[in-house]
């Protein structure tokens, strides 16, 4: 990879503070960030040029919840509910996951969002069996070239949550996979369990994500305040039942929420609470959860998101706009998973994290709003190239620097070992 990439001549969106076109203009890149957005920028000797003609430049997608492991067991339960869900593939399928089948579902999983043009993801990983489970997910992101935030969540003896949890610490020094701490207390597996999560994450300084907020009885946000835990980095994942005043309190703490649109409302937990997290000023981003029951990419998350607020029974959604659902799914999810100053934006330092999106489709051809058009029309076939730290990762729509047809077997050899042994 050469030091400077010029990308030139896409209609350019940015998204910090708000998306906004900048209309016709160049990008370049030095040492893998973003150094100059404008019209016209001059050449430079020795870049690696990129013709952007015909394309729309905007920032990687982040998805801020992603189960990324399940990626082999794709389409398993469609038409499930929750509670079906927790039976299939918690209870299941997951036990029969060996080390190799956690690292192909990562490594397909992450290539499957490069493919669809997202650049970060929050890898909730509830699949730690054993520390060889944890390290062949963690091989995989690192392989797979995507900016990862792994969220690791202890599945081995509750004795054995403090010292692994230091391990894989260990392991993920500052680069482009981080840690986060995948809490499964207080509303999943108790409040003696979340003690003493938060009080982990505290000492190894990690932020925590976790499903919060989920049925009307959830006590969960209580709790936290009540033991002094919400100083810590919290993502609410899915939150579908806070009030208003609720959501007043996560933003006051600095918190955050994650939806994932299609999940909640395929399996029946519930609402995406989207206008009324953001109203409270809770930065608030789109994730796809599971692929058992949800699509992969951004595209239908960001569809389903604005479809689904502009529908609200009550009216109350009809402000929110494409512009609204593009946010989540950059600046606002990189907010999320706290990583704002560093992804999500074009904004000169942060790292080149880009999307290159063709125009030259009968789905995407004569645009007039190019914001409305990546949120309504546009879906993964539009992916031309993705940069992440300013390496390309896809090119003329294909994904680089994998045997993707080895991939493909390891995903299917996967498949018949955990759902048809």
């Amino acid at each position: 990879m050469t030091s400077t990439v010029l990308i030139k001549n896409g209609v350019v969106i940015d998204t910090e503070p708000e998306p906004v076109v900048l209309g016709r203009a160049d990008v370049r890149i030095e040492g893998g960030a973003i150094a100059e957005v404008g019209p016209g920028l001059p050449d430079v000797p020795g870049a690696e040029v990129i013709d952007a003609t015909g394309r729309i430049v905007l920032p990687g997608f982040v998805d801020t919840h992603r189960h990324t492991w399940q990626a082999a067991i794709r389409a398993t339960a469609p038409d499930i509910d929750f509670p079906g869900y927790l039976r299939r593939v918690v209870g299941e399928l997951a036990p029969r996951y060996r080390p190799q089948d956690v690292y192909a579902g990562n490594l397909g999983g992450a290539l499957e969002c490069l493919d669809a043009g997202i650049t970060t993801l929050l890898d909730w990983s509830h699949i730690q069996l054993t520390p060889a489970h944890a390290d062949a997910a963690i091989e995989a992101l690192r392989e797979s070239g995507v900016r990862a935030v792994f969220g690791y969540c202890h599945g081995g003896e509750p004795d054995g949550l403090a010292s692994e949890t230091r391990r894989v610490r260990g392991l993920l020094p500052d680069g482009l996979v981080t840690m986060a701490l995948a809490a499964l207390g207080p509303e999943i597996a108790g409040e003696e369990r979340a003690l003493a999560e938060w009080r982990l994450a505290r000492e190894l300084d990690l932020p925590v994500t976790c499903h919060l907020g989920n049925s009307p009885e959830s006590t969960g946000l209580d709790f936290l305040e009540a033991n002094g835990l919400l100083d810590i980095p919290t993502t609410f994942v899915h939150a579908l039942y806070y009030t208003d005043e609720e959501f007043k309190r996560i933003a006051g703490s600095g918190g955050s929420v994650s939806l994932a649109p299609v999940d909640e409302m395929n399996l029946g937990i519930g609402y995406p609470a989207t206008g009324r997290a953001r109203a409270a000023g809770v930065p608030t981003g789109l994730g796809a959860d599971t692929v058992v029951c949800s699509p992969g990419d951004m595209f239908s998350l960001m569809r389903t998101i604005h479809l689904l607020e502009r529908g609200r029974p009550d009216g109350a959604g009809l402000g929110f706009t494409t512009r609204d659902a593009l946010r989540m799914a950059t600046i606002e999810g990189a907010q999320v998973l706290g990583m704002d100053d560093v992804i999500g934006s074009l904004r000169p330092g942060k790292q080149a994290d880009l999307v290159l999106l063709r125009t030259d489709r009968l789905g995407m051809a004569a645009a007039h709003d190019p914001i409305g058009a990546v949120v309504l029309n546009a879906d993964t076939s539009c992916v031309d190239t993705v940069l992440v730290a300013g390496r390309v990762v896809k090119r003329d729509g294909q994904v680089l620097h994998h045997d993707l047809s080895a991939v493909l077997a390891s995903l299917r050899e996967s498949a018949d070992a955990v759902v048809r042994p």
